[in-house]
């Protein structure tokens, strides 16, 4: 057994970790020149997470001659999270290993009304631990639409859940006794794109989602911003149009409220390009066929999107956009807009900014969600709170199941 390290060797460990799920397999002395930490306590830190099983041995480091460099990768079955992901009807769950590699996902249904919610979504967690792989589980992250105050203590407002002060941190920590870290979806998955996606090799980036809703996860110097009140990035709020249609928040001509999900299928119901019962499955199944009004529709969207886009970016000055979220399963009918719209609402120096568009699968949001305890490494500005703090106890120390 490995002797336990100093609280400043925790730290230490803690970050070799973070730098080994961040930027991949690294070489000792690699660790060591980018950590600022001696070759001699490098040995010694990456001795104790190998005898720990944290970390693994993998091929040599091509040489330029000389002796080739062992690397050393983050060992999967070193620990575990799990990612909640909560909409209004259900809730997906997602079980990660160190790498963030998700070993198994499910999806339950869920009503976010309900007056037993909380009640229900420990019962749903537990019954998600229970079928888990039984390496110790390192905590569990919860990604949900709407502000949250702390990452720590998770009390949430919500208008897409009808949640007004939710204590869903403090709550799920009782009746589950584990660290519980609680934030918004889009800063989870932004953090995910951090530690794993394409914004790990970006220090500044934002992450943009469309789909039911519309938001944003700004990162800046490696820093996802969280606001005064954790409600950082709701652009699907920022008013567009005077006199527009109603939004979720109560106010008028808001974006989301104009290219969101409900309000492209309303105006796909009042052109006719759909029946009066469809929804967005429909509309872009038309948009895939063919149909010249149902493409117009995404391509309005997406010039709204990028004409407000463009505003941000100018005000932030990102390196990266990365787009997000169920609605870019449609992304070729939207580029047709966005991108003239985007493009010539930026000033000339930001034109060439790049804009990835990822991949969606339903599992990503709670794979971000897994990401917040994953991260916690990271935590220097302790924004996960005491919950940060046992999550790494549990990381570098071995605690828990």
């Amino acid at each position: 057994m490995a002797i336990r390290p100093t609280a400043r060797t925790d730290v230490n460990r803690s970050a070799v970790l973070a730098q080994l799920g961040a930027q991949g397999p690294a070489s000792r002395a690699d660790l060591a020149r980018t950590l600022g930490v001696s070759p001699a306590l490098m040995t010694q830190l990456t001795k104790d997470l190998l005898s720990d099983g944290l970390i693994v041995e993998l091929e040599h480091s091509p040489s330029q001659g000389g002796r080739p460099a062992r690397m050393l990768g983050l060992a999967a079955s070193g620990g575990r999270a799990i990612g909640v992901k909560v909409v209004a009807d259900h809730v997906a769950f997602v079980e990660v290993g160190l790498d963030g590699e998700v070993l198994r996902s499910a999806s339950e249904p869920f009503d976010a009304t309900a007056t037993t919610l909380l009640a229900d979504l420990a019962s749903l967690l537990e019954r998600f631990i229970a079928g888990g792989s039984g390496t110790r589980l390192l905590g569990i992250g919860v990604g949900v639409p709407g502000a949250v105050d702390r990452q720590g203590n998770g009390v949430v407002d919500s208008t897409q859940l009808g949640w007004n002060q939710v204590p869903v941190g403090e709550t799920l920590r009782r009746a589950l006794n584990l660290p519980v870290i609680v934030e918004n979806n889009v800063n989870a998955l932004a953090m995910a794109e951090r530690l794993y996606g394409v914004g790990r090799r970006h220090d500044s980036f934002l992450v943009v989602t469309i789909g039911t809703g519309v938001g944003a996860g700004i990162v800046v110097d490696g820093v996802v911003l969280r606001g005064s009140s954790g409600g950082a990035g709701e652009i699907g709020h920022t008013p567009v149009v005077e006199d527009g249609p109603l939004c979720t928040c109560g106010n008028t001509g808001c974006l989301e409220a104009l290219i969101g999900e409900t309000a492209l299928v309303r105006a796909g119901r009042e052109r006719g390009v759909i029946g009066a019962t469809a929804g967005i499955a429909a509309l872009r199944a038309a948009a895939d066929a063919g149909d010249p009004a149902a493409a117009s529709i995404f391509s309005e969207a997406g010039h709204l999107l990028g004409r407000t886009l463009a505003g941000i970016v100018q005000a932030l000055d990102p390196e990266l956009v990365i787009l997000l979220g169920e609605g870019t399963a449609a992304w070729p009918h939207w580029a047709f807009g966005f991108e003239p719209s985007f493009r010539a609402s930026l000033l000339p120096l930001r034109r060439g900014i790049g804009v990835a568009v990822e991949s969606w699968q339903d599992e990503s949001w709670a794979q971000g969600a897994a990401a917040l305890v994953l991260a916690t490494p990271f935590d220097s500005e302790g924004v996960a709170g005491d919950q940060g703090r046992l999550v790494r106890e549990r990381l570098v120390g071995g605690g828990g199941a």
